[in-house]
C-alpha cells in the first residue's frame, strides 16, 4: 500500500478489534444493518455482481449475497477481512488497498458504504473513486455514503468523483431515499461514468 489509510493512522490501538465487536453485537442484538445493501439491491438486476469496495467486517456484502448477488468484499484492514470471512461465508474478501485495486473483472454496481471515503488515505480520494469506478460496467454505477461533517467536504468528493470520471446523478440524506438537504449530516451520492 502505497500510503496508510485514516483508518490506521486516525483511530486508536485495538480499534478494528472493536469495530469488530460493536458489529457482532449489534447483529447477535437483531439490529437492522442491511440499509446499504437493499438500496443497491432495488438499483441492479437479480443476481448482479457487486464490488463492496470498503467492505470493513462483511455485513453489506452478506446482505447482497443473501440476497442473491455475486459480491466481492474488498478491504485494507486485513483484520477486518479474516472477521468478514469468518461471519459470512458465501461473498468473496479480498485484502487490497481501493486506491490501488485491480481485481481484473467487473461489476454491475459498487457501494462505498459506512464512511470509506472519510477513511482512505489523504490525497487518495480521486484515486480510490477512479480504480473502484473502473472495475464498474458501462451503465453500471458506484454509491457512496458518509458523513459530511468529518475529515471530507461535499463539494471536495464531488470534485474527487469528476476527476475520476464520474458525475452524480442522485443524492439523498439516508441510505433509505430520505431527501438531500443543505442542512443533512450525511449524504449518499449516486455516481456513474461521465
Amino acid at each position: 500500500m502505497a500510503k496508510p489509510t485514516r483508518w490506521v493512522t486516525d483511530t486508536k490501538a485495538g480499534h478494528s478489534r472493536w469495530y469488530i465487536e460493536r458489529f457482532r453485537t449489534m447483529a447477535a442484538g437483531g439490529a437492522d444493518l442491511g440499509g446499504e445493501a437493499r438500496l443497491v439491491d432495488a438499483m441492479v438486476a437479480p443476481g448482479s455482481r457487486v464490488l463492496d469496495a470498503g467492505c470493513g467486517t462483511g455485513r453489506v456484502a452478506a446482505v447482497l449475497h443473501q440476497r442473491g448477488h455475486a459480491v466481492v468484499g474488498v478491504d485494507a484492514d486485513p483484520e477486518l477481512i479474516a472477521a468478514a470471512r469468518q461471519d459470512y461465508p458465501g461473498p468473496r474478501f479480498v485484502v487490497a488497498d481501493l486506491s490501488e485495486l485491480d481485481l481484473g473483472e467487473t461489476f454491475d454496481a459498487a457501494v462505498l458504504a459506512g464512511n470509506v471515503m472519510v477513511f482512505v488515505a489523504p490525497g487518495t480520494e480521486t484515486a480510490v473513486l477512479r480504480r473502484v469506478g473502473a472495475h464498474v460496467v458501462p451503465g453500471g454505477f458506484v454509491v457512496a455514503g458518509f458523513h459530511v461533517n468529518r475529515d471530507l467536504a461535499l463539494a471536495d468528493f464531488d470534485r474527487y468523483a469528476a476527476d475520476a470520471g464520474l458525475r452524480l446523478e442522485h443524492r439523498f440524506a439516508t441510505w433509505d431515499l430520505r431527501a438531500w438537504h443543505d442542512d443533512a449530516d450525511f449524504a449518499v451520492s449516486v455516481l456513474r461514468h461521465s
